[in-house]
């Protein structure tokens, strides 16, 4: 296909570029094809990895011990990166290592607060926090970048407000064990979160990076700055010490953790590829649901109808902000809207007043 007809915006061709999942050939298939075999796999790797994680924070006495499952975490996502980066031959580093300073920094604060407020937060809990990302990017893009949003968008966020501050009240009333630091710990992990993004996406785009690149340069130098500081303050000779009491099984479910983790986010990316980011939002989001309904099936836990409906607004709130994407509305689109309701509105009153004199008139 020529330049010309790509900056036309024209349909691809069969020339297009090579799709792959996990190393094998999907190309040859259409797009729904290719976005349920996507989609199936996001549900196996995430809820496999979603469960996984839960199941590691049930063994007795593994609570204070998230960072070190981090750092075992970032090692092993080292090792895959490395790997996938020399079966793809890529030789050279495209980004900036001063970037990646600041990208590993980041990464390493979301999922290393994302795997300790485990140890203090119900598991579903955690998931409705991550649903929220929306909320500190928005306060962030406003306050760093003088972004302007539309009413959607603010809606989207009150409605996320709202659920999760509910979800939240349902969970610190029905956990015997509900502990404010795992809140912080997530809102943190919420927080570089939604920073890695632009910065991840800027330098991707500016450097042409791919992404087993980011990959191991992002682990690999934040799991050296993690064991510096778990070795200044001997968490990891406490995190070593726990795991040397049954290595097979611990490092065996952080392998396994860590394995369905890393192919996860390689599919996930191979679908925003072919289906675009709304599709494999919408995947994530009903891959979520089902995980917290995992979660409530295997690991037993108290539940109260407050989770569902408070759920269920924090969904609404992400569907509302999907939805403000695709159609953008302006503060003076929404004025015009309702202007536009009243009138109708006042038209069908005056109608249904004067209607039968009409009737009667015309007889």
């Amino acid at each position: 296909m020529s330049r010309s007809a790509q900056r036309g915006g024209l349909n691809p061709e069969p020339d297009s570029p090579k799709i792959s999942i996990l190393f094998l050939d999907i190309t040859r298939f259409s797009q729904p094809v290719q976005f349920f075999i996507c989609s199936g796999a996001v549900f196996v790797f995430f809820i496999l990895y979603g469960y996984m994680q839960e199941l590691i924070f049930t063994i007795d006495g593994f609570q204070p011990f998230g960072w070190y499952l981090t750092l075992v975490q970032f090692g092993f996502y080292s090792v895959f990166g490395l790997i996938e980066t020399r079966i793809r031959n890529i030789t050279s580093r495209s980004i900036p290592i001063q970037t990646y300073f600041l990208l590993a920094l980041l990464t390493l604060g979301t999922m290393g607060f994302s795997n300790a407020s485990l140890g203090y937060l119900n598991y579903p809990t955690q998931v409705i926090f991550k649903c929220c990302k929306l909320i500190p990017v928005l306060v962030g893009s406003i306050l760093i970048q003088g972004k302007r949003y539309g009413p959607l968008d603010f809606s989207a966020a009150v409605l996320m407000c709202v659920g999760l501050t509910l979800f939240t009240l349902a969970d610190s009333h029905v956990q015997p064990n509900f502990n404010t630091k795992g809140i912080f710990m997530i809102s943190m992990a919420l927080l570089c979160d939604a920073i890695i993004g632009n910065v991840q996406e800027k330098s991707m785009k500016n450097y042409g990076a791919p992404n087993s690149e980011v990959v191991l340069f992002s682990y690999s130098i934040g799991f050296v700055y993690l064991l510096i500081v778990m070795v200044a303050t001997g968490d990891f000779t406490d995190g070593l010490q726990f795991f040397s009491t049954n290595p097979k099984k611990l490092y065996g479910y952080a392998l396994i953790f860590s394995l369905t983790g890393y192919l996860g986010i390689q599919i996930v990316l191979t679908l925003v590829r072919t289906c675009g980011a709304f599709a494999a939002v919408t995947v994530t989001t009903c891959r979520k649901a089902v995980t917290i309904i995992i979660s409530f099936v295997f690991f037993s836990k108290p539940f109260t109808f407050q989770y569902l409906w408070s759920g269920l607004l924090v969904v609404l709130g992400i569907y509302l902000n999907l939805f403000s994407k695709r159609h953008p509305m302006s503060m003076q689109d929404l004025e015009v809207f309702i202007e536009r309701c009243i009138r109708t509105i006042k038209l069908k009153l005056y109608n249904k007043r004067q209607g039968p004199r009409h009737y009667m008139a015309n007889v």
